[in-house]
């Protein structure tokens, strides 16, 4: 899937306060109607240490890669939900049951 990284202050504030949220267990999604498709993601400090906060942002794009194409654009923001334990498969389970229910994806 080809898309645009979301690296602008203004870029994430008008995702955060314009966007719709959806919620799962281990991570919310912020979404927003845009020209291309464009990610971020939100991890703070309070993940941990830059080595814990970089792991979880490679596990965040990789399962959003892991979606395939949508058939709408969409600027994306995703915000993991603080956890004990990081996994690829319940990042990527997540996401996909959001991007299906808010019919975001082609599923």
């Amino acid at each position: 899937m080809k898309y645009q990284r979301v690296k602008k202050k203004k870029e994430f504030k008008k995702i955060l306060t314009a966007g719709k949220r959806a919620y799962s267990a281990s991570v919310t999604v912020v979404y927003l109607p845009a020209e291309g498709t464009s990610m971020a993601v939100c991890v703070g400090k309070k993940y941990g240490k830059s080595v814990q906060r970089n792991h979880i942002k490679r596990l965040l794009r990789e399962a959003f890669r892991a979606q395939g194409d949508f058939p709408l654009p969409y600027s994306f923001l995703l915000i993991p939900k603080p956890a004990e334990s990081y996994s690829f498969e319940s990042f990527r389970r997540d996401i996909h049951s959001i991007f299906k229910r808010e019919k975001l994806a082609d599923d």
